[in-house]
C-alpha cells in the first residue's frame, strides 16, 4: 500500500470521529473544512492528473468533497452524516451494475483463478449478490442513525462496527468458499490480493 492510499484508509477510518467531534462541539464548519483539506491531500492528485480516470475511482473523493464543501458554506451538520449512506449506495449501484456481466467478485477471483471454473463463476455471482444486501442494510443503518438516533450512536456504527460487520462477512465468506472449494484460494491469498489492489 502506498503512502497515499494509507492515508486515505486513515481518513475513511477517522472520518466519523472528525465529524463527531466537531457536531458535538456545535462546529459543523470546522469539520467540514478539515475533511475537505484532508481530501484535498489525498485524491487532488487524481483529480488533478492527465487521461481517463478509472471508473468511479474518482466518485467517493468528488462525493465527499460536495458534501463537505455543502457543510461549510450552510453550517449544516447532517451533510456530514450523509456520506456513509452515500458510500454504501455508490457500493450497492456499482455491485449491482456488474451482475449484468461480470461480477464485481467473479473479476477478482480471476486475478487468482483466470481459469475460474464455472461453478466457481456462479458462486461468486451469488456472493456479489450477498454484498449488495450488506451495502443496503448498511447504508439503511448508517441513514436511520443519522436521523433518528444520537450522534454518538452514528458515530459508533460508522466509525468501527460497520468494519467490524464487513471483516466478518469477508472471513466468513472465505471459510464457506475453502469449505465448498478445498483447493481454492484461502484467506492469505484473498488478503494479499487485496494489499496488491489497495498499492
Amino acid at each position: 500500500m502506498t503512502a497515499r492510499a494509507a492515508l486515505g484508509a486513515a481518513l475513511a477510518l477517522a472520518y466519523p470521529a472528525v465529524v463527531y467531534l466537531g457536531l458535538a462541539r456545535g462546529d459543523a464548519r470546522a469539520a467540514a473544512l478539515a475533511l475537505l483539506a484532508a481530501l484535498l491531500v489525498t485524491a487532488g492528485p487524481r483529480l488533478r492528473a492527465a487521461g481517463p480516470a478509472p471508473a468511479g475511482a474518482l466518485a467517493l473523493p468528488l462525493a465527499g468533497g460536495a458534501l463537505a464543501a455543502g457543510c461549510a458554506a450552510t453550517g449544516d451538520g447532517r451533510l456530514l452524516l450523509a456520506l456513509p449512506v452515500l458510500i454504501n449506495g455508490l457500493l450497492l449501484v456499482g455491485f449491482l451494475a456488474s451482475l449484468r456481466g461480470e461480477s464485481v467478485v467473479e473479476r477478482l477471483a480471476r486475478l487468482l483463478e483466470p481459469d475460474l471454473p464455472a461453478e466457481r463463476a456462479a458462486y461468486c455471482r451469488r456472493v456479489t449478490w450477498v454484498w449488495c444486501a450488506f451495502f443496503a442494510l448498511n447504508g439503511g443503518l448508517a441513514a436511520a442513525l443519522a436521523l433518528l438516533a444520537p450522534l454518538a450512536w452514528w458515530a459508533l456504527w460508522t466509525g468501527l462496527l460497520s468494519y467490524v460487520a464487513m471483516g466478518l462477512l469477508f472471513a466468513g465468506e472465505v471459510v464457506v468458499r475453502r469449505r465448498r472449494f478445498p483447493d481454492a484460494p484461502g484467506l492469505r491469498e484473498t488478503l494479499a490480493l487485496r494489499r496488491r489492489s489497495l498499492a
